[in-house]
């Protein structure tokens, strides 16, 4: 990302896909900076690590778009609560490097540990794990400045905290959230190699291991790779339906496997094998473009012959397709919002107008299945029928009422989505 505070100059999301259009581009220092600059602000959105691929961070060009990363890093463990109270610009990486520091963890990673705690929570992101809910299930309190620069700290036990975790940014400025953890614990991850579709039984598969991704080029039927990575506090599941990999794989074929954490069935500290990919690996700029779904977990093996059915197609601008579970929570942007979920992820090639067809037929095809897209990936979904996949959306429309009447943190994404 490139810009300095004052000016938009050129700032874009990790991808290099989105070139953001804010008139201003801030890096505050402080809590009282922000704050003022907030509460002086007709239009502000916060940019995270940016890893999003649409708009959604996107202020337009009357707004000013704000990082948190350069304030105080905050990472405060409580060992007796079994909590950290950490502030919104820190990463996974950072944070897991902490928390395990003090013989704590949490209870789930997404798989890349290099995105930032306030921004993946209020987007819904998620690891894998049929009993693992998303990153914003570890959620215990959340602090916003909010339009008028003043804070508001919004717990578990406060009826609107089921609105304030995934947000998508409409309510304020994330400075703290903390955090639920529990002891630390140990992980093996083995790898296995060519899972068929046909008569996939996709329940016991994805419940062989405490987290377990399948993953596909869709150039033939199956999946070419399935992770599984066990607890090693918790007992072994066999894995017959495939044969293990004779040594390390990237999800990606071709690409280098010492980018990924290990697997061989070495056990290693949560924190080193819940990702798919090492900490000390800094990402460069990709080359892509990234969709996903969430559908009833019930509807996994339909969906994935839906998508079969048009495996072409997708393979024609594929990278990797990755199959993941997740269990239902409560907040009410959620994707996972009262179902237990299915995660259907695509990594697409850097070629919107190759892409974008195949998107939408994509979304056509799994249109019988209630398919809620990620909030920071790429999607074609009409705003009309995603309000209706979210029974809360008036709640969360009344929540931001009362706590942006101005609509300080509203663009054209947020506005697109609650205005209908």
């Amino acid at each position: 990302m490139t810009g300095t505070a004052g000016t938009a100059g050129t700032v874009t999301n990790w991808a290099r896909t989105i070139t953001y259009t804010a008139r201003e581009f801030h890096r505050p220092r402080t809590l009282d900076a922000l704050a003022a600059l907030v509460a002086g602000s007709a239009r502000v959105r916060v940019l995270g690590s940016g890893h999003s691929f649409n708009r959604i961070a996107d202020p337009g060009p009357d707004g000013v778009l704000l990082s948190t990363a350069g304030l105080p890093q905050v990472t405060d463990v409580d060992t007796a609560a079994r909590t950290v109270r950490v502030s919104g610009g820190v990463r996974y990486a950072e944070l897991a490097r902490t928390v395990h520091a003090h013989g704590l963890g949490l209870p789930n990673m997404a798989s890349l540990p290099h995105i930032s705690v306030a921004g993946s929570v209020a987007t819904g992101t998620h690891g894998s794990g049929v009993d693992n809910g998303p990153l914003a299930s570890a959620v215990r309190e959340v602090e916003l400045i909010v339009a008028d620069g003043t804070t508001v700290t919004i717990g578990r036990d406060d009826p609107r905290f089921d609105g304030a975790v995934t947000s998508l940014g409409a309510l304020g400025v994330v400075t703290a959230l903390t955090l639920g953890l529990e002891p630390a614990y140990e992980v093996e991850q083995r790898v296995y190699k060519e899972l068929p579709l046909r008569d996939l039984d996709f329940a016991a598969v994805a419940a062989a291991g405490y987290s377990v991704s399948l993953f596909t080029d869709w150039r033939e039927p199956g999946f070419r790779q399935v992770w599984v990575k066990r607890r090693t506090d918790r007992p072994a599941v066999d894995f017959p339906w495939a044969a293990p990999a004779a040594g390390p794989l990237h999800p990606v074929p071709g690409m280098p496997a010492e980018n990924c954490t290990g697997q061989l069935g070495v056990p290693g500290p949560w924190h080193e094998r819940l990702p798919h990919f090492r900490a000390e690996f800094t990402p460069s700029s990709g080359e892509e473009i990234q969709s996903e779904y969430l559908l009833p977990r019930s509807a996994a093996v339909d969906a994935l012959h839906a998508i079969d059915g048009m495996r072409h197609a997708v393979a024609g601008v594929l990278q990797i397709c990755e199959v993941r579970t997740v269990a239902a929570d409560q907040q009410w942007l959620s994707p996972a919002h009262g179902r237990d979920s299915v995660a259907l992820h695509f990594t697409w090639i850097r070629d919107e107008a190759a892409v974008l067809p195949v998107v939408r037929r994509l979304e056509e095809a799994l249109e019988p299945f209630d398919p809620r897209p990620h909030w920071g990936k790429v999607f074609a979904v009409p705003s009309a029928v995603l309000r209706g996949r979210y029974g809360r959306l008036a709640d969360f429309r009344a929540l931001v009422r009362s706590l942006d009447p101005g609509g300080t943190f509203g663009n054209a994404f947020v506005r697109d989505l609650l205005d209908g």
